[in-house]
């Protein structure tokens, strides 16, 4: 594929996960929910951003993240070095995450909880299990035992730790696993796993998201027993009204140099452990090199305008829709509302279309991509429809994700393995950047206008987006199962030996 035909589809990509957002929110704004003028530009010129910035950050990750993680796994493989495999893999796993953009902003919407302290939380989190998956798939460890033993670890933890924790950590582990951590993980670890020589050894390098979103729930959890008497601030994710397009424009400009700052920061460490690697040990080729570097350049452009659009457009209008539709005379269609968006959310979502096809190609058609893509949009519409519900009731988050994790896990030992890894794995695929640039922000301007707490009752719509899909896609792998073994009952020969067979009626 040509370099114009990637950025075309990496763009068209990107937009079709923006359009179905802002047709509803133009919806809402010209009809039921009337904003502010200067609020809706705002939101406008943020989808403009964010589609450009989007559409540059995955062409710059493809070409860069991707690239690096599988040079250094395939590398790495060749040393057969198991010390130096687990010691890059921690350093790798905390720099990758501290540059993902959806944890970005989760932590800048997190109240009570310092940024950098967060972030840094999550990202030895995502570090440390992604060792664990490294030993996993060397010593070919089951994964459905493992991802058993260790959620019994995490909701013993969730039941003992502050409340005002619960809801954050598990949506740390859906952030995690987004469009910058994802690519090079599985890089990685499909090049790790060509050390073993096993049939096996390339399937078990499925499951490496699912571990790794393990890391930062149990690291945030471990965080609310040590990290106390924060500040209890809310965050403002109101933009300041602007009278003229003049003043707007001006304070996209003079936002930006907050996030250009960031974002070097954020992708500093990355770039320095792939230049002391490449001139140590990996000594690529100059074409190579310079792709690479020139993809990183890309990869941070793009995310400084996706920040820079998330942060002054789209949370802003998020938090604003959510406090009108939470008014007493609008509260009816909170619901309603919140699950259409996620049904088109996840609709144009580019991986979810990557993940169907994946399924239909496992199952042999018996699952078609069409029936797995509904399947999907309605478990995250009803995902949008149960967070939107905690922030009117004031459930405990508790009471939907044991009984769901509960049912995945069990779910688990009915269907082949694979599915299940899968399973675990697309949770970053139905939680993607919209997930937490607008419908949390949403959630958390209606919980305001309640007067609920956000911390318990707006977090946890990310975590409940990512468990659906351990649902979903293990129920389509039990209805797999079931077709196969019906097919495999059907007796093949319709007439018994001694039966006179008309020929006329045949």
């Amino acid at each position: 594929m040509s370099h114009r035909k990637k950025f075309y589809e990496k763009f068209k990509e990107a937009a079709m996960s923006v359009i179905p957002i802002v047709v509803i929110v133009l919806a809402l704004s010209l009809t039921v929910v009337p904003v502010s003028p200067d609020l809706l530009l705002s939101f406008l010129l943020g989808a403009v951003l964010l589609t450009i910035g989007m559409g540059l950050f995955s062409v710059g990750s493809e070409v860069s993240m991707t690239q690096i993680g599988t040079q250094i796994g395939s590398h790495l493989t060749k040393t057969k070095n198991l010390k130096l495999i687990l010691a890059v893999s921690l350093l790798l796993g905390i720099a990758i995450t501290v540059a993902e953009p959806d944890l970005q902003v989760l932590a800048a919407n997190v109240p009570n909880i310092n940024t950098l302290v967060l972030i840094v939380t999550v990202a030895i989190g995502v570090g440390l299990f992604l060792m664990a998956s490294m030993l996993r798939i060397l010593f070919n460890i089951p994964l459905r035992w493992l991802l058993m033993a260790l959620y019994v670890v995490v909701f013993l933890l969730a039941f003992l730790t502050d409340p005002d924790y619960l809801s954050v950590a598990f949506d740390s582990g859906g952030v995690t696993t987004g469009p910058m951590t994802v690519p090079f993980i599985l890089a990685l670890g499909i090049g790790v796993a060509s050390i073993r020589s096993d049939e096996k050894a390339q399937m078990d390098s499925f499951g490496l998201v699912a571990l790794c979103s393990i890391g930062p729930i149990l690291a945030v959890l471990i965080l609310s027993f040590i990290y106390k008497n924060a500040p209890d601030t809310a965050v403002s994710s109101i933009l300041p009204s602007h009278e003229t397009t003049l003043g707007l424009g001006r304070y996209y400009l003079e936002s930006l140099p907050t996030y250009i700052f960031e974002v070097v920061i954020a992708l500093l460490p990355i770039i320095v452990f792939f230049l002391v690697f490449h001139f140590v040990s990996l000594k690529l080729r100059k074409i190579q090199f310079l792709r690479i570097m020139l993809g990183l350049l890309v990869t941070c452009a793009g995310l400084i305008l996706f920040l820079l659009a998330v942060n002054v457009g789209f949370s802003s209008l998020g938090h604003v829709l959510g406090q009108k539709l939470a008014e007493p005379h609008l509260k009816f269609l909170l619901i309603p509302i919140a699950m259409i968006m996620g049904w088109f959310i996840i609709n144009a979502e580019p991986a979810v279309a990557v993940l169907n096809k994946q399924v239909e190609e496992l199952s042999a058609g018996a699952i078609s991509a069409k029936a797995m893509n509904y399947s999907l949009a309605i478990a995250i519409s009803i995902a949008n429809g149960l967070a939107m519900l905690r922030v009117i009731t004031g459930m405990n988050i508790m009471w939907i994700i044991v009984p769901g994790y509960a049912v995945s896990l069990l779910l688990a030992f009915f269907v082949p393995q694979t599915f299940t890894a899968i399973a675990f794995d697309s949770g970053g695929v139905a939680s993607g950047p919209l997930t937490a640039t607008f419908m949390l922000p949403f959630a958390m301007g209606a919980s305001t206008m309640i007067g609920g707490n956000i911390m318990t009752d707006a977090f946890g719509l990310v975590a409940l987006v990512a468990m659906m899909p351990l649902l979903s896609v293990q129920l389509m792998g039990l209805i797999y199962v079931i077709k196969t073994r019906k097919a495999q009952e059907t007796v093949e020969i319709p007439y018994a030996e001694d039966e006179i067979i008309e020929l006329w009626e045949v």
